[in-house]
């Protein structure tokens, strides 16, 4: 098996990747496309399988994926351009790209997409070069990756995406990035370009700060690593002590700010991913206008 499985490594490897993938796309999406673009190869039952979609396969399948995303007010839409997958008995991996079309600047478009599909790609290889050392270091054991997207919002404004990687060996580890895109200027939101200044840094993390005490006087079943008196002891090293400036962000459809964290940042795993919204009451002053947050 391990040689059938090393052949078909070597086959993916030789699949060239598309840098005009923005291209590829349109002509996806504005023409039928005539022929079957999935490359898949199958072993026998029990054995590694390993699938490599290359792109939308047919005219229906746009239509479906289409047919999953909601317009408001524009026609940019976010939708599963390749998959990567393999399986076998003990390792599974199922990694879906998304891309972004029709948001009207070829190469903003062009590098949202070219980013994703080298964050999978890289996702992938990864994850098959883990396996490789577990099958020379003769570790047992189960593996799986999983990465996928949420679109937060997309409307006339904003269009912020979310992209999501589960790691599950002993137990699972979720983590998210996010892209929040004005779709009017054309341009990628930072946090910082939000703010006149870095003081929202402290005024966004005092508030969060009291939000979590909050939640865990309430309620004895959320726990986050931060002390206040009578609360449980916080070791040093675990503490949240702020946001950073380049702090995981998204903006929803009702024009406010959302603080995420990921899996195990600032509390234990059971939590899961974590996020906050802002009232923006709170940030108004730092805020260098309300164009984007309401």
């Amino acid at each position: 098996m391990d040689q059938k499985l090393e052949q078909l490594k070597k086959e993916y490897s030789d699949i060239p990747i598309p840098y005009e993938l923005d291209f590829v796309v349109k002509k996806a999406l504005n023409q039928r496309i005539k022929r079957n673009m999935n490359v898949k190869w199958l072993l026998g039952t029990g054995a590694a399988a390993i699938v490599f979609v290359a792109g939308i396969n047919s005219s229906s399948t746009i239509a479906h994926a289409f047919s999953e995303i909601p317009v408001i007010g524009n026609i940019v839409k976010v939708f599963t351009f390749r998959e990567f997958k393999m399986e076998d008995e003990n390792y599974k991996a199922d990694l879906k790209v998304p891309a972004v079309a029709n948001l009207g600047d070829t190469s903003l478009e062009y590098g949202l997409n070219q980013k994703y599909l080298e964050e999978n790609k890289k996702l992938y290889d990864d994850f098959m070069a883990q396996i490789d050392r577990e099958k020379t270091e003769d570790v047992g054991g189960h593996l799986a990756v999983d990465s996928g997207y949420e679109v937060k919002t997309n409307n006339e404004r904003i269009l912020s995406i979310g992209r999501y990687v589960v790691h599950t060996a002993a137990s699972g580890n979720e983590t998210f990035q996010y892209d929040t895109v004005d779709k009017q200027k054309k341009v990628l939101i930072t946090l910082p370009s939000l703010f006149k200044d870095d003081s929202y840094i402290e005024v966004i993390s005092k508030y969060i700060k009291e939000q979590m005490i909050q939640q865990m006087k309430n309620d004895p079943n959320m726990i986050y690593w931060v002390s206040y008196p009578g609360g449980e002891e916080v070791m040093p090293q675990d503490e949240f002590k702020g946001i950073t400036e380049d702090q995981n962000f998204y903006i929803n459809n009702e024009g406010k700010l959302v603080i995420a964290f990921n899996e195990y940042e600032v509390a234990p795993g059971v939590m899961g991913v974590v996020e906050f919204i802002i009232p923006t009451d709170v940030i108004s002053d730092q805020l260098v206008s309300h164009e984007y947050i309401k």
